[in-house]
């Protein structure tokens, strides 16, 4: 088998000091940990110029997608890490999928405007990557052995080059505000619990989107916002036409690792407060919450579900349930499902199996998409999406794009959501969506 070639650099504890010089590269991205001492933090990965730019066509069967990406990873060759290092890519695949992906997977109506224009999937064929482990505070370019020498020794001479980082200002034309009113937030919220009361679904997660003109460089929002709101599944993608996707997300969508599957679903959200004793009574009073807990397990069955579609009968758990995971704005509850690959499964059949996750969905999650798609005026684009890795040998993380902005076309876009159940409250709904993304439009307000 083919083996990868290592080169080490000076260990960054910050990828910016590497990403910076290649951030306006084509195809350049970085999936970012950001929380170097949390269990979920351990590897940022980057890489730009790939072999080949990989996009979903008009009209292009989802699954159709899927197998061109497999198609292009066995064209890229199988190869395997030196013995005894342990990173998660090997070459391969680094991307994003929207999550209007999905309707290319299920047949879903065509009623939200699609007025951002995102594609919707984006992925590039890299044969070289810059990872860096936190927990051995290594740094090194893992090069694929089919990536040419030359190429080699200008990526050596690229980070080993010093070099400042030259990113511009950015800010803001006028502060964020939300496509809905408190009242149409409300008239969709009651629409929700009439399909509820109908028997048509159990739970709908039902969002909102902020905008507000902007200006400058994307890297200098998302270098404040990593600042402020540091999660193990950030993310920055440059796009050919000067867009950027900037995500903090808290959550895995699927991890694969040597045929073992992982999801972990968030569900259950309180904010956090600047008094101590308060705050602990936000986290104590979410981890006892009837409610919370009944919709985080809609989406754990939900999730076991979608699992079992692609791997090993028998093999689906539920080793976590209801944990709580605090992030600098708000508490999670948070819990894990895991399985094992069947046999002639890989990780693209799992994404066309469980895409989007069923978290950001609601339950039944095909009905509730339907749902979604007349409620909600506009697209969400990247976000409940997914950033993702995926490398020859078939090792797979990715991420729910929640948290997220798209920059695109001088505007910027975010937006929140929450999970309406039948006991909720639309105002509580309506607070929750906000305080999931205040500490993202605050941030920007403030630059």
């Amino acid at each position: 088998m083919p083996t990868c070639t290592l080169h080490p650099l000076p260990y960054q504890a910050d990828p910016a000091a590497y990403f910076a010089r290649l951030r306006t590269a084509p195809g350049a991205i970085l999936l970012d940990s950001a929380r170097p001492g949390a269990e979920r933090g351990r590897f940022d990965l980057l890489s730009a110029w790939p072999i080949e730019h990989l996009q979903a066509e008009p009209n292009e069967d989802g699954r159709d997608y899927l197998q061109r990406l497999r198609a292009s990873l066995h064209q890229l060759g199988r190869a395997e890490l030196p013995s005894g290092i342990e990173l998660p890519f090997a070459g391969g695949l680094i991307g994003y999928l929207s999550y209007d992906f999905g309707r290319r997977l299920e047949h879903l109506p065509s009623q939200a405007q699609d007025d951002l224009g995102l594609p919707d999937a984006q992925l590039g064929l890299y044969a070289w990557a810059l990872v860096t482990d936190h927990h051995l505070r290594s740094s090194q370019l893992v090069f694929h052995p089919s990536l040419a020498e030359t190429e080699r020794q200008r990526l050596r001479s690229l980070f080993q080059t010093p070099m400042s980082d030259d990113s511009g200002d950015f800010q803001l034309r006028s502060p964020m505000r939300g496509d809905l009113t408190p009242a149409q937030y409300r008239s969709a919220f009651d629409q929700v619990q009439q399909y509820i009361q109908a028997g048509d679904c159990y739970q709908i997660n039902l969002t909102q989107r902020f905008r507000a003109p902007c200006q400058g460089d994307p890297w200098r929002a998302y270098q404040a916002l990593r600042k402020a709101c540091p999660t193990p599944f950030s993310g920055y993608q440059q796009l050919a036409d000067g867009s950027a996707l900037l995500s903090f997300s808290p959550e895995r969508f699927v991890r694969v690792s040597q045929g073992q599957v992982e999801t972990r679903p968030i569900k259950g959200t309180r904010p956090r407060a600047s008094d101590p004793e308060q705050d602990a009574r936000n986290a104590a009073e979410l981890r006892a919450s009837p409610k919370d807990r009944s919709e985080n397990l809609m989406i754990v069955d939900l999730l076991r579900n979608d699992l079992g579609r692609t791997c090993e009968i028998g093999t689906v758990r539920v080793p976590e349930l209801f944990s709580l995971e605090s992030y600098p704005n708000v508490h999670h509850l948070v819990s894990s499902i895991t399985g094992r690959l069947a046999a002639g499964k890989d990780a693209l059949d799992l994404i066309g199996d469980s895409f989007p996750g069923g978290s950001i969905t609601g339950a039944p999650k095909i009905r509730a998409m339907q749902i979604i798609d007349q409620l909600e005026p506009t697209r969400r684009a990247l976000y409940c999406g997914s950033l993702l890795y995926l490398d020859v040998r078939g090792e797979m993380d990715s991420s729910i794009a929640i948290r997220s902005l798209l920059i695109k076309d001088g505007q910027a876009s975010c937006w929140g959501g929450g999970a309406v159940v039948a006991d909720s409250q639309w105002e509580a709904e309506y607070e929750e969506s906000i305080a999931k993304v205040r500490v993202l439009m605050e941030t920007l307000q403030g630059l």
